[in-house]
């Protein structure tokens, strides 16, 4: 009898470190990933999971189009002034140059980089980005968005955006200001 107690026991045991493992390996962790170097403090670590608990991978209907033709759009902006809230040739800011771009071919953004974020199949490799990718960085300005800045890769390691200082512009992403902060791209051509 005190052979089958003590194996109850052994086996009762096994049994709560068994499902400890499991619900410590099936809860939610943070996306850990070589490719989000430029998160480096706990509290950007903890904005990106909140970001990513927020969804993304969201489909957007881009038939209409392709990355040729976005590109070739969003260059029509070439030098337009920013300003924050513009989604004109008169002046544009980063997520408005992106509203204004795919507007032109019936597709809706929001007007909002970390909400523009969530759409397409995440890119996490600067050298993985596609013409037409969407790309997303951090730290641009002073805000309670994680994601601050916007723009389009238009291949040979350049993208277009919406600069402060220069208005519309197309910059080398390896450029130092905006290489520490570059999060991830966006891939919503499939």
């Amino acid at each position: 009898m005190k052979v089958i107690s003590e194996a109850k026991g052994k086996y009762l045991i096994l049994l709560f470190v068994v499902c400890q493992i499991l619900v410590t390996n099936c809860s939610k962790q943070l996306y850990h990933d070589v490719s989000f170097h430029n998160v480096e403090s706990r509290a950007e670590k903890n904005r990106l999971q909140e970001f990513m608990d927020g969804g993304t991978g969201k489909v957007i209907n881009v038939r209409n189009t392709n990355p040729d033709e976005i590109i070739g759009t969003a260059r029509k902006y070439l030098g337009v002034p920013h300003c924050m809230g513009g989604t004109s040739m008169k002046c544009i800011d980063c997520s408005g140059l992106l509203v204004a771009v795919f507007g032109k071919y019936g597709i809706k953004l929001p007007h909002n980089s970390e909400e523009q974020a969530r759409y397409g199949r995440i890119i996490k490799n600067m050298n993985d980005l596609q013409k037409g990718d969407l790309v997303f960085f951090i730290r641009s300005y002073k805000t309670s968005n994680f994601i601050t800045h916007s723009g389009i890769y238009t291949g040979d390691n350049k993208f277009i955006h919406t600069s402060s200082a220069v208005g519309v512009t197309i910059t080398p992403m390896p450029d130092p200001y905006w290489n520490e902060k570059f999060l991830f791209g966006t891939r919503i051509f499939e």
